[in-house]
């Protein structure tokens, strides 16, 4: 039996160790994939941490996932040999509940999910269920390690934009500059929005206004809020940096019936004032991912209009310190494994 390497969480809060294991073969409706490249997401902190409701380990973390079809399972069609695929954070789901009827599988009240409920990409292979892997199109052909990812922060940053409602010349705040707040400028952008970037400390300026931002707010030095009031106020605010007081306070740079989507998430408790929301007629909600469709969308989308995250690759052994880098905000943007 063919052996690979693959880089695994032992137990609960335990660093990453490679290991070898024995190359399984995809069971039924499964495709197998041999990876090429992993992005390093902050979602991947709950498989370290264990704190996922019916994680068991040892598990491989990983759901920014790009490779190409390495082997497929009895009842699979649609798919060949060596085609270009990825996969993200849905691992499979129900078909049953409320959710997955509406077509919103990301939300399935019973779905499994790629690095937590079972094995991710952090590694050289990986089986996925087919019903959920995403096709990269052949018009991109975009590096693996650029693609990757796309299929957590970028569609964590598209979709609630695409879904909006709200029509191109709008204002759009896009809160943090990091691995999700320099995709959403950019999507935000060619989409034909006018965009604010609002972040601290005038070094991120020059960054935000070549991504496409129209306007650079230094939350450091001005109040967001009254800028965004003077400009009529922000038709939507996407929160990308997990900062409570930030989030909290900028909710009131919302426009009459503007609303604050929140994609990051803090470990405190956001304070939020329901009379400002009352009175403008103002809303809040959080938005986790998307379907498999809405990543193709998502791809398609940055493909055809540039949209590329930046990246820093290593090899799957460096997998402790990319961790470490993506954790301590030093890495720009998105720390991605070289599976190959």
């Amino acid at each position: 039996m063919t052996v690979a390497s693959f880089v695994q969480v032992r137990q609960r809060d335990s660093a990453l160790e490679s290991v070898h294991r024995d190359l399984n073969e995809p069971d039924v409706g499964e495709l197998r994939i041999r990876v090429e490249a992993c992005g390093i997401c902050r979602g991947d902190e709950l498989c370290r941490k264990g704190h996922w409701p019916g994680m068991t380990f040892p598990r491989v973390p990983g759901h920014e996932v790009v490779g190409v079809v390495d082997a497929i399972g009895d009842g699979v069609s649609g798919w060949s040999m060596g085609q270009r695929v990825g996969a993200g954070w849905v691992g499979g789901h129900c078909q049953n509940c409320d959710a997955c009827k509406r077509g919103q599988i990301q939300a399935c009240e019973s779905g499994s999910i790629n690095g937590l409920l079972r094995d991710g990409g952090y590694a050289q292979y990986m089986i996925v269920s087919a019903q959920v892997a995403i096709r990269i199109p052949p018009a991109c052909n975009w590096e693996s390690a650029q693609i990757a990812p796309l299929m957590c922060a970028g569609v964590t940053t598209f979709n609630p934009l695409s879904c909006s409602g709200i029509k191109p010349g709008a204002l759009v705040a896009v809160q943090g500059i990091g691995g999700l707040g320099h995709l959403a400028i950019q999507f935000a952008r060619k989409m034909g929005f006018i965009v604010a970037a609002v972040s601290s400390g005038a070094d991120k300026e020059k960054l935000a206004l070549e991504l496409g931002a129209n306007i650079y707010i230094n939350a450091a030095k001005d109040d967001p809020v009254a800028i965004l009031r003077k400009r009529g106020g922000a038709s939507l605010i996407l929160c990308t940096a997990p900062d409570a007081g930030s989030i909290g306070q900028i909710v009131e740079g919302l426009a009459r019936f503007g609303q604050m989507v929140v994609v990051a998430a803090p470990h405190e408790k956001v304070a939020i004032n329901p009379l400002f929301l009352l009175a403008n007629c103002a809303s809040v909600r959080g938005w986790a991912g998307g379907t498999p469709s809405d990543v193709e969308d998502t791809i398609a989308f940055a493909n055809a209009f540039d949209v590329k995250p930046m990246v820093e690759t290593f090899s799957l052994s460096q997998a402790e310190s990319a961790y470490g880098k993506m954790q301590s905000n030093k890495v720009r943007f998105r720390s991605v494994l070289d599976c190959r």
